[in-house]
């Protein structure tokens, strides 16, 4: 059985993506923001995505209008509660992420099936907090979403095979993602093998070994990178990588996935990268 409906839970823009896949693949979705300027932020960003879309011949009008019909928007978060799969795409925190969750165990129909978008937070520490595990997993979309064809899936040694396996047809036939099936373990598969060269790359930075436009352009050129490891992590958000890192090094204890100095003092002085306009480059 695949699901009727679905609920995201924290649209910034990995969630503003999810929430654009899911209605562009004529499901109803109901997006929920902590604010109304958050949630119209994110009303923007999904109209703006689709709009290029638009003019890229990707949909037509009639179907960009269709797909927004489809999407309601809300600062409420009981109004997910009719959804058969809600996918939580909060900031990068534990507690946040157990507060989401605790209220939609106490929310949703015990049938419906609980995902977390973490970047690198082991998922049975968010399962464990709830009062039916079995229905949680990981769903780790990557950015832009619309655009990524990766979704990472992970189950925990709760997760009910039956939930994985929905979940993975779903993501598959209905979505038209490719699936790759991670363990649970901080970083999963992408990001235990990408923070490590992110890390390296501004180290190498900081260090005065190259400059960031060298080192960006060595990566597209040399290997055939679609972009550096310095722009990609202003794509990312250097908020998201420092939080990414520290949950690997948690979890690993392994010198290369500690944090660089540098991108701790970026974070704290706000430039976190293209979302600021600002971070190793200025948008």
């Amino acid at each position: 059985m695949s699901f009727g409906s679905v609920g995201v839970v924290g649209v910034g823009t990995m969630g503003s993506g999810i929430v654009e896949v899911t209605a562009r693949a004529g499901l109803p979705v109901v997006a929920c923001e902590v604010s109304p300027e958050a949630l119209e932020a994110a009303r923007g960003r999904v109209e703006a995505s689709m709009n290029r879309a638009l003019k890229r011949g990707k949909l037509d009008e009639a179907e960009l209008q269709a797909t927004l019909a489809r999407v309601a928007w809300t600062v409420d978060i009981d109004e997910v509660a009719g959804s058969d799969l809600v996918v939580e795409a909060v900031p990068e925190a534990l507690e946040t992420k157990l507060e989401v969750f605790g209220h939609l165990d106490r929310l949703l129909d015990r049938s419906a099936v609980m995902a977390t978008n973490t970047s690198s937070i082991p998922i049975i520490n968010v399962a464990m907090g709830m009062s039916r595990p079995e229905q949680v997993l990981g769903m780790h979309f990557f950015n832009p979403v619309p655009v990524m064809k990766l979704v990472e899936l992970i189950s925990t040694q709760r997760t009910d095979p039956a939930v994985t396996d929905q979940v993975t047809r779903f993501s598959a036939d209905v979505l038209g993602k490719q699936v790759v099936t991670a363990p649970d373990r901080a970083g999963f598969v992408v990001n235990k093998l990408l923070l490590p060269y992110l890390c390296q790359a501004i180290e190498m930075y900081e260090s005065g070994h190259a400059a960031a436009e060298d080192i960006d352009r060595a990566m597209v050129l040399g290997t055939g990178h679609p972009m550096g490891p310095l722009t990609l992590a202003d794509l990312i958000g250097l908020d998201v990588c420092l939080m990414v890192a520290e949950s690997l090094y948690a979890e690993y204890g392994e010198r290369f996935y500690l944090p660089p100095s540098l991108l701790r003092r970026m974070v704290a002085a706000g430039r976190l990268g293209r979302k600021t306009g600002r971070g190793f480059y200025e948008y």
